[in-house]
């Protein structure tokens, strides 16, 4: 292929698949399924490959993200980014109408409803059709420049359709829906760390994350409503909802223009009873006036419009008893106190239970038990305490005592220095870990071991069968056919049945069999070790290639993976310097688990093993930030290690322009060799 033909195949691709996510993520109307979508992506990716030069700036290949962020700059906002003011109460809202009718002399007004968005407002900057910038709200007059992590954003278009102005600036609220939250929050917890306490809190550090790829996995998503043009386009605000839905945004379809206040109310109403169906949150309703003119004519105060106003949902709260504490014990040995609360209907469930963090949080908040509480839904989702109310409660009523023994051993429980959870280090004899351990192996982003769900595991667990992740591997016919047993399901506190009939024992056998073809980063991921979450074990196969290899990883080794930091590190080390753990891997070998890349795994990150027992850092900037990404490749895949800081481990230094003169001292000083871009590409590309 010519560099022209390459230069034509590489613009149509880009056009097909952009188009192709428009329709499915816009429009929601695919004209093709997933797989032909990945052939078109992978063609294209194969493409800009071998001719990097010719990536175009909307390139969907974009979405997947890679750039690394160490430091968000600051951008000014050409128009301040305003917040509007709040009400919520109808009598402040009829004050808002009274107010804008007695201004400009007129007896109704025309107003456009929008569902508000419980999210992170964005300015997306657009020339000649192409997304230049996004920047965060910010102070109001200026934001963070998150242009990196917004492209992957699959509903916020990189060139526009249409007929657009050659310049514009577009608004709108990044959010996360309910689903991504629940995964994200569930890989939060599988990896032992704090998960999001709502989805908007996880949309605004999903902006944040350093690495663009880590934002692709979140799934966020955009509406946008606001669009400013160097000229007036349109005489309304819905005329500019509309042009906006026509170049490529995702607008809601949720919007009303109302004639007068009456028809706003109804809007309101109505919404504060579907809100509950909705696949994400919001938190009101936003009320504009929908003429652009009378908007001139309000103006602004010097924090918010005068033609716009939210109308925020209170949020639906109820009063209740707290029965009791009880304590739950991790997968990782953290004990998380748990109130159990007289049922109560909150936002269209019964709750009867609600997580209180920690010791510090039940101090903080002065919970003691059979007090009245208040209880809220944290981003509608969450059960939560948000109050106590004290003049009920009784003068005699001790404050809470948090336990000092692990509720299941026994165990004196250690708050580590820094960490405001207590921590079970008995992790080889209580129960509750071992089964966590268990649960965490055979899930489905794991060995994904079906036909254990349900409370299997517990009824394995207890009658003796389980007791370590290698036991799943000897498991037979005769162990499990017949088991019968009632048990009580934590979710909803219901009786169950569970019964290992014959069909469901050889579907479990055989899931079991099936589990010994999951490949090695995934197994790597089920050992769970600590901290190591899905992306992390991933990241730590394809460097490492091989448990071995990992097994004999020192601490520069291993933080020489991208996005492995000291804690991962230390508890890499913890758990390979137990020799129960040595052992379990040992048997899981034995019994046929994957501990080292596949043939074709293999192909994909190696091309020789040229460089095999050096360590390399590449440092500086190089013709373009893929250029320095292709060299990184490159160290890894001819058999180096990639290292990120600088260590008398070092073979070379691949120096771009502008080396930090720190790192170029401290180079000097432990005698490592610095070579340019074409002595590193000399030493690969000479005959062994």
């Amino acid at each position: 292929m010519t560099f022209e033909e390459a230069h034509e195949k590489i613009s149509a691709l880009t056009k097909q698949i952009n188009e192709h996510n428009y329709r499915y993520y816009i429009l929601d109307s695919p004209l093709i399924g997933d797989y032909e979508f990945d052939m078109l992506l992978n063609e294209l990716i194969s493409l800009e490959k071998e001719y990097p030069s010719l990536i175009l700036p909307d390139s969907p290949t974009q979405r997947v993200g890679g750039e690394i962020t160490r430091r968000f700059q600051s951008v000014k906002h050409s128009n301040p980014m305003l917040s509007l003011a709040n009400t919520y109460s109808e009598n402040e809202l009829e004050d808002f109408d009274k107010r804008t009718k007695n201004a400009l002399y007129l007896d109704e007004i025309e107003y456009v409803c929008e569902l508000k968005y419980d999210g992170v407002a964005i300015s997306l900057i657009y020339e000649n059709g192409v997304l230049q910038q996004a920047i965060t709200r910010g102070d109001g007059i200026q934001g963070d420049d998150v242009t990196v992590n917004v492209k992957t954003i699959r509903s916020i278009p990189l060139r526009l359709h249409g007929h657009f102005p050659d310049k514009l600036e577009v608004r709108g609220e990044i959010i996360m829906p309910h689903d991504s939250f629940y995964v994200l929050n569930e890989e939060k917890e599988i990896a032992g760390e704090s998960k999001f306490a709502n989805p908007r809190n996880a949309a605004a550090g999903s902006l944040k994350l350093q690495n663009s790829s880590e934002v692709a996995k979140r799934n966020l998503d955009c509406f946008l409503y606001f669009v400013y043009t160097d000229t007036p386009l349109y005489n309304t605000h819905y005329e500019g909802l509309c042009a906006l839905k026509t170049w490529g945004f995702k607008v809601s379809p949720h919007i009303r223009t109302c004639k007068n206040i009456e028809e706003v109310y109804t809007f309101i109403n109505q919404w504060d009873i579907e809100r509950k169906s909705l696949p994400f949150d919001i938190d009101g309703v936003v009320i504009k006036v929908n003429k652009y003119n009378l908007q001139d004519l309000l103006g602004y105060t010097a924090k918010n419009p005068r033609w716009a106003i939210a109308y925020k949902y209170k949020a639906e709260r109820v009063l209740t008893s707290l029965l009791d504490i009880s304590y739950q014990v991790g997968r990782t040995g953290v004990i998380t106190p748990v109130a159990n609360l007289k049922p109560v209907l909150l936002a269209g469930s019964v709750v009867k239970r609600a997580s209180l963090h920690n010791a510090d949080f039940i101090s903080e908040m002065d919970i003691r038990i059979d007090d009245n509480v208040y209880v809220e839904k944290g981003g509608e989702i969450i059960p939560k305490i948000v109050a106590v109310e004290q003049s009920k409660r009784h003068a005699e009523a001790p404050p809470v005592q948090f336990i000092t023994h692990c509720p299941a051993c026994n165990t004196l429980l250690i708050r580590n220095e820094g960490e405001a959870a207590y921590y079970c280090h008995n992790l080889k004899e209580c129960p509750p870990q071992i089964k966590g351990r268990l649960e965490h192996f055979i899930s489905r982003k794991a060995m994904d071991i079906e036909g254990l769900g349900e409370g299997r595991i517990d009824i394995l667990f207890e009658k003796g069968l389980v007791r370590n992740i290698t036991d799943f591997y000897r498991l037979t016919y005769n162990d499990l056919f017949g088991i019968e047993k009632m048990y009580v399901n934590e979710q909803d506190n219901k009786e169950r049945f569970v019964a290992f009939r014959e069909k469901t024992v050889e579907n479990l056998l055989n899931a079991i069999e099936n589990s010994k073809n999951v490949p090695f980063d995934r197994v790597l991921f089920a050992l769970g070790i600590r901290f190591i979450g899905e992306s992390s074990a991933k990241k730590i196969a394809v460097h490492f290639k091989t448990i071995d290899a990992l097994l004999k990883a020192d601490f520069d080794d291993l933080i020489a993976v991208g996005d492995i930091g000291t804690k991962i590190a230390e508890s890499i080390f913890s758990y390979f310097s137990d020799a129960s753990n040595l052992q379990t891997i040992d048997n899981l070998r034995k019994v046929g688990l994957h501990f080292q890349l596949s043939d074709e795994e293999l192909n994909e990150t190696t091309i020789s093993e040229k460089l095999k027992g050096m360590t390399f850092l590449v440092s500086g900037t190089f013709s373009t930030p893929e250029r320095r990404k292709e060299i990184e490749q490159l160290i890894e895949k001819h058999g180096a290690v990639r290292a990120t800081s600088v260590s008398k481990k070092l073979s070379f230094i691949i120096a771009g322009e502008n080396m930090g003169p720190a790192k170029l001292e401290k180079a000097k000083k432990a005698n490592i060799p610095i070579i340019s871009e074409q002595d590193f590409l000399n030493l690969i590309e000479t005959d062994e």
